[in-house]
């Protein structure tokens, strides 16, 4: 960011804290209080919810605060950051607005707990609206006052969404029984982190453009690192699909053969569920990766028909 451009982008932070700000902080604050009232009937996805609203609450404070008090000025990435972590929220309250309601809402019987519950829900997608518009003006900035932002462009925007869906994956995967008893399934779990390393470390590599210290070309070094995470996640997919959901394999292919879902209360998420929803975002994001093969492969084709021929 050049020093005229950091200097408006400073002087413009005061409209972002006071229409943007207060209701993150205010929609964020709602949901985790009326899950935290909801004692016991909130259940394990209740719990695992109300830890994220109160983090995304407790940050979006702290943001809200530093802007306030004019330090960003005193920290050079401070809108590095700033933008990297609405990013991140805006998912993080849409896929917890989209999970809550379909694993425990919809089961809860008609009553206050109900009303309370759709009510956090709705305070939830209010939030991921809220970061989603900050998300949007940040990017209008860059381009208006010609600054830069890795997570604001194509592949930056990619490489959230990869270690996003990554994030999940490893939260789902925190109950060690759906895949320490085979090592295939060992092999797949394996294969999520050493994909999310290199993607997550793309994104502080951009942080002062680190980037242009690698030894080769950046955009041939992304072009061979997502084929190699494709091949990864192709095995990954393939594998937990088998050892999960095939019978042969030791697998339960429908709900209802998997002795662990039986004894459980509606809207929990049994070891079934969470095997599938592992299955369904490893899918989503080898498109992911996918994806961002095809943009770095053009790149790539972009800057070899742009080097001199030689006669």
């Amino acid at each position: 960011m050049s020093n005229s451009g950091a200097a408006l982008y400073l002087a413009d932070l005061d409209t972002t804290c006071r229409f943007l700000r207060l209701p993150q902080f205010f929609s964020t604050c709602m949901s985790f209080s009326l899950v935290a009232d909801m004692g016991i009937h909130r259940g394990y996805v209740g719990n695992w919810f109300m830890s994220i609203w109160c983090f995304c609450c407790a940050v979006t404070l702290i943001v809200l605060t530093v802007e306030l008090r004019r330090f960003p000025s005193e920290f050079p990435f401070f809108w590095y950051l700033s933008n990297t972590y609405a990013c991140y929220t805006a998912l993080f309250c849409l896929s917890a607005s989209i999970i809550y309601s379909l694993t425990y809402v919809q089961f809860l019987p008609y009553g206050p707990h109900r009303d309370r519950a759709i009510a956090v829900t709705a305070f939830s997608c209010i939030a991921s609206v809220f970061y989603a518009m900050e998300v949007v003006k940040m990017w209008e900035r860059c381009k208006i006052y010609k600054t830069s932002c890795y997570v604001l462009t194509v592949p930056g925007l990619l490489k959230v969404l990869e270690t996003f869906m990554a994030g999940i994956i490893f939260a789902f995967i925190s109950n060690t029984s759906l895949y320490l008893h085979q090592p295939a399934l060992e092999w797949c779990v394996a294969v999520y982190s050493i994909c999310f390393i290199p993607a997550a470390l793309a994104i502080l590599l951009n942080l002062e453009q680190w980037e242009y210290r690698l030894p080769g070309p950046f955009p041939l070094f992304q072009l061979v690192l997502s084929l190699l995470s494709i091949l990864l996640y192709i095995s990954a997919l393939v594998l937990w699909l088998l050892y999960q959901f095939n019978k042969e394999f030791g697998g339960h292919p429908q709900r209802s053969s998997d002795e662990d879902c039986k004894d459980e209360l509606a809207y929990d998420m049994c070891a079934w569920d969470q095997r599938l929803a592992v299955a369904i975002l490893t899918a989503a994001n080898l498109l992911v990766y996918v994806t961002e093969l095809g943009y770095w492969a053009c790149q790539v084709s972009v800057e070899t028909k742009a080097l001199p021929r030689v006669s």
